[in-house]
C-alpha cells in the first residue's frame, strides 16, 4: 500500500487551485495594463509613493516622509522586496500587483477553510476569486474615484493590505468560532493582523473591527453554544485594534493628517448624494450596471442565506454569511454618516460578499458531491490557469517595457541639466520616479511652496528651483511676473526654464 498517496491527494487540489488562481491574476493584470485603468498603476500620483520611496532609498536620501493617515507598512514591505529584483518601475508595479492578487486568493482560501482536507474549500475560493476577476475585468476607466473598486487592489496605495486583512480577519474569526486546537493560533494571528492593520491604516477599524464586532454580537445573542468563543474573538479583535492604534504614536512625525480631517458629520446628506451619484454614473454602462448589481444583490443573497441557516447552519459558516451583508451595510452607513467623499472607502462592499461566496459549496446538499467530482473540475481549471498565464505573460512583459517618449523627454532633459526643478503633485511624481536623482524634482503647490504630502520632506531643503514641469493637470503658477527664458515641449509635458532667474521656494506646507 502506498502511504504517500493520501497526502498527495490532499495536496493536489490545493496546487491545482493555485495554478488556476495564477491564471486569473495574470489575466486581470493583463486587462489592467492594456486598458485605461492602467493609468492608476503606472502614472497615478498616489500610486507613485512606493516608487518614490524606493528611489529615495537607492540614492541614500534621509528618510523623513510626510504620509497621510495611512502608513502603508505591509504594502511598502512587499513593494520594496519586489523592487530588489530590479525589474524597473513598471515591471515592479506589475509583479507587485500580481502578488497582491494571489495574496487575495490565499486569504479567500483561508475563509473557505479545510486546508488540505476538502476540495470544496478550493472550489469555493476559486469561485470567489473568479467573481473578483470578473468584476476587475469590467473596470475600464482611468478614474480613481469611481465604483470600479475591484481593480484598485492591483495598485500599491489604495489600501490593498487592509482589504486582504479584512478577508483574513473573517477567516481567523471563523477558525476561532466554536472549539478546536487551532483556536489559540487563530487568536494570535488575528491579534497580529488587527494590530498591524490598525497601525498601518486606521480604516481597518471601520472596515473590520466595528462590523465584525457586530457579527460576533449577533452570534453571541443567537447561539448559546458560541458565546464563549464569540466573546473571546471580540476581545482579541478590539484589544489588538486598540493596541495598533496606540502604536501609531511613535509614527506621529510621519503622519501629516491623522484622519480626522476627512470627517465632517454635517456632510452626511452630501455624502449620500455623492455616492448615489457614483452609482448612477456606473449603471449608465452595461459593465458598470453589472458591478453595481453585484454590490447590491450579493449582500441580499447572503442575508437570505443567513436567515435560512440561522438554526440548522454550522456556526462558522453562519459567521461568514453574516459578514457578507453586515460588513457592506455597516461600512456604507458609516461612510455616509462621517461625511466622506471617496469611493475607495467602500471597498468592503465588494470584498465582504466575495469572502462569503467561498462557503457556498459547503451549503450544497451532501449528495451533490457524489455527482460532481471536484478533482476533475480543479484539474481542468488548473490547466486553464496555466494557459491563461501563458497568454497574459507577453502582454505583461510588453507593458513593463513600454516606451513613454514624453516622459523620457522630460527625464532626459532634467538629467542633462544638472539643475533642480519643481512641479505639482499630479504632474511631477511620475517624472520624479524616473530621473537619475529624485531630489532633482521638488513637489510644490501653485504658490511654489514645497507640498509635503506623500513625499520625502528632505526634498524641501532646496531653496530655489530653476525650471518648472507642467502638464494639463497643473494649476497656473503664481510667479509674480517672472518669465521663463525658454520653453521645452515634451509632448504632454512642458518644461519652463528659469535658469537665469531661479525661482525661490516658499515655506513648506502639507
Amino acid at each position: 500500500m502506498d502511504t504517500s498517496a493520501a497526502p498527495r491527494r490532499r495536496i493536489l487540489p490545493e496546487l491545482l487551485g493555485l495554478l488556476a488562481a495564477v491564471g486569473i491574476a495574470a489575466l486581470v493584470m493583463a486587462h489592467i495594463v492594456e486598458s485605461a485603468r492602467g493609468a492608476l498603476l503606472f502614472s497615478d500620483g498616489d500610486s507613485m509613493l512606493p516608487l518614490l520611496m524606493a528611489r529615495s532609498l537607492d540614492v541614500g536620501q534621509p528618510q523623513d516622509w510626510a504620509m497621510s493617515s495611512v502608513l502603508f507598512l505591509p504594502e511598502m514591505a512587499l513593494f520594496l522586496g519586489v523592487w530588489l529584483l530590479r525589474l524597473g518601475p513598471d515591471g515592479t508595479m506589475i509583479l507587485n500587483g500580481c502578488l497582491t492578487l494571489l495574496a487575495l486568493y490565499l486569504a479567500l482560501r483561508a475563509v473557505a477553510g479545510s486546508w488540505f482536507r476538502s476540495s470544496r474549500g478550493v472550489v469555493g475560493a476559486l469561485l470567489s476569486f473568479a467573481c473578483f476577476g470578473l468584476l476587475a475585468g469590467l473596470d475600464h476607466t482611468a478614474s480613481r474615484d469611481s465604483l470600479e473598486l475591484a481593480s484598485l487592489l492591483t495598485t500599491p496605495t489604495y489600501y490593498a493590505a487592509t482589504v486582504i486583512a479584512l478577508v483574513l480577519s473573517i477567516a481567523l474569526l471563523r477558525a476561532m468560532t466554536g472549539s478546536g486546537r487551532r483556536t489559540v493560533f487563530a487568536g494570535c494571528a488575528l491579534g497580529f493582523i488587527a494590530a498591524l492593520s490598525t497601525l498601518s491604516n486606521p480604516l481597518y477599524l471601520i472596515w473590520a473591527t466595528g462590523p465584525l464586532g457586530i457579527v460576533l454580537v449577533v452570534l453571541w445573542v443567537r447561539r448559546r453554544a458560541d458565546r464563549r468563543s464569540a466573546l473571546l474573538a471580540a476581545a482579541v479583535l478590539a484589544g489588538a485594534s486598540l493596541l495598533g492604534y496606540l502604536l501609531r504614536i511613535p509614527f506621529a512625525r510621519f503622519i501629516a493628517n491623522d484622519g480626522l480631517g476627512y470627517i465632517d458629520l454635517r456632510a452626511a446628506g452630501a455624502s449620500a448624494a455623492y455616492y448615489l451619484g457614483l452609482a448612477r454614473d456606473m449603471v449608465a454602462t452595461p459593465a458598470g450596471a453589472v458591478t453595481v448589481g453585484a454590490m447590491v444583490l450579493l449582500p441580499v443573497l447572503f442575508l437570505v442565506l443567513t436567515v435560512r441557516e440561522r438554526r440548522r447552519g454550522e456556526s462558522r459558516t453562519l459567521l461568514v454569511l453574516l459578514g457578507g451583508w453586515v460588513i457592506p451595510v455597516t461600512v456604507l452607513a458609516v461612510a455616509v454618516l462621517l461625511g466622506t467623499h471617496a469611493a475607495r472607502y467602500l471597498q468592503p462592499l465588494v470584498y465582504a460578499p466575495l469572502a462569503a461566496i467561498t462557503v457556498l459549496p459547503a451549503l450544497l446538499p451532501r449528495g451533490f458531491g457524489a455527482r460532481v467530482r471536484p478533482l476533475p473540475l480543479l484539474a481542468v481549471l488548473g490547466v486553464l490557469g496555466v494557459l491563461g498565464a501563458a497568454a497574459a505573460t507577453p502582454l505583461l512583459v510588453r507593458a513593463a517595457d513600454r516606451p513613454d517618449p514624453d516622459l523620457a523627454c522630460v527625464t532626459g532633459w532634467v538629467d542633462r541639466s544638472g539643475a533642480v526643478g519643481a512641479g505639482q503633485f499630479w504632474t511631477i511624481r511620475s517624472p520624479k520616479t524616473r530621473v537619475a536623482d529624485p531630489r532633482a524634482l521638488v513637489q510644490v503647490d501653485a504658490q511654489l511652496r514645497p507640498y509635503e504630502w506623500l513625499v520625502n520632506r528632505d526634498d524641501s531643503r532646496a531653496g530655489a528651483v530653476s525650471f518648472l514641469v507642467v502638464d494639463r493637470n497643473s494649476v497656473p503658477f503664481g510667479l509674480g511676473g517672472a518669465r521663463a527664458d525658454a520653453e521645452i515641449s515634451c509632448g504632454r509635458y512642458r518644461i519652463l526654464d528659469f535658469r537665469h532667474d531661479p525661482l525661490p521656494l516658499g515655506p513648506p506646507r502639507s
